[in-house]
């Protein structure tokens, strides 16, 4: 177990999704006096606007309490011919894809958040440091004790690695989605909402249903661009169910959360205006490029012809 006595010569870094659990967890081990040299924070670039208010509240807190924190993010650093991308939208309309949970594998987390902050703690000298004399860095992870995350957990159970060992303190002190939430109420803090991303296959219908229409408008562009090459999954929720269709798209139009014209005006015409864009960016140099979210910010302005 760690200790104050142990904070020089033992790294320990929390992962913050900015979420409730990972925001629980880092107020109670700081409050027990426990180590803490870092948090980091992998930001995939589709979070919900709730979850990016939350950011700067928290970082208050941390500042109050010297806590370290710094924002990581996956970097692309190859592009072939493609506009360059730096978020999970932006890599599923540059490749006409979706995320990979939508396909039924698990890799998002490892490539956009696990990935990113590995690299960081690589260049970090307390780690660089520790590694050198043998030891690991302790890593944090907000797992709670709860049936749902207790699934997650059982998949890195007993997982060893030669450069962290990995705590879940939540899930020591027994704690479920509830006590963490009125932990965080405790501090003065509001409570976060769910961290997830917006167009998660694990998005569930009443979280769909609360989105704002920019949400709405590129998860129907996302369906749309990807349209030609599935063949497996029905759309960004798999397959159907009995509570709803495996196409969010089509969920959205049923529901009318859009109205039917945009839906498929959007369909027609934006994934052919994004491929024109990737032509013509195609010819220029790669550091004069633009960049996939140019084109994002005319999709959302609702301009959507490149030579507009």
């Amino acid at each position: 177990m760690l200790t104050s006595a142990s904070s020089l010569s033992v790294p320990v870094v929390a992962a913050w999704g900015m979420g409730i659990d990972s925001t629980a967890m880092i107020i109670e081990w700081v409050a027990q006096g426990l180590p803490l040299s870092a948090v980091l924070t992998a930001d995939t670039g589709t979070e919900r606007d709730e979850t990016y208010a939350f950011l700067p509240l928290f970082q208050q807190w941390m500042d109050a309490h010297g806590i370290e924190h710094h924002v990581v993010r996956y970097v692309p650093r190859r592009f072939k011919h493609w506009p360059p991308y730096f978020t999970l939208l932006e890599n599923c309309l540059t490749n006409a894809t979706f995320p990979s949970i939508s396909f039924g594998r698990h890799s998002c987390s490892q490539k956009w958040k696990i990935q990113p902050q590995d690299q960081w703690v690589a260049c970090w000298k307390l780690a660089l440091d520790c590694w050198d004399g043998g030891g690991k860095v302790v890593k944090l992870i907000g797992y709670d004790a709860s049936p749902a995350d207790s699934r997650r957990y059982a998949h890195r159970e007993g997982h060893v690695c030669d450069r962290y060992d990995y705590r879940y303190p939540l899930r020591e002190w027994g704690w479920g989605r509830d006590r963490c939430a009125r932990r965080i109420r405790e501090e003065g803090l509001p409570v976060p909402f769910k961290s997830a991303c917006w167009l998660c296959a694990a998005l569930k219908v009443e979280e769909l249903r609360s989105l704002p229409r920019w949400c709405l408008r590129l998860i129907v562009l996302v369906e749309a661009r990807a349209a030609q090459r599935l063949r497996t999954v029905e759309g960004l929720w798999r397959t159907s169910t009995a509570a709803r269709p495996g196409s969010m798209t089509v969920y959205i139009r049923d529901q009318g959360l859009l109205d039917a014209q945009e839906i498929e005006a959007i369909i027609a015409g934006a994934p052919v205006d994004l491929v024109d864009f990737q032509q013509i960016a195609a010819a220029i140099a790669v550091d004069e490029r633009p960049i996939m979210r140019d084109w994002i910010d005319r999709f959302n302005g609702g301009v959507v012809k490149l030579a507009a």
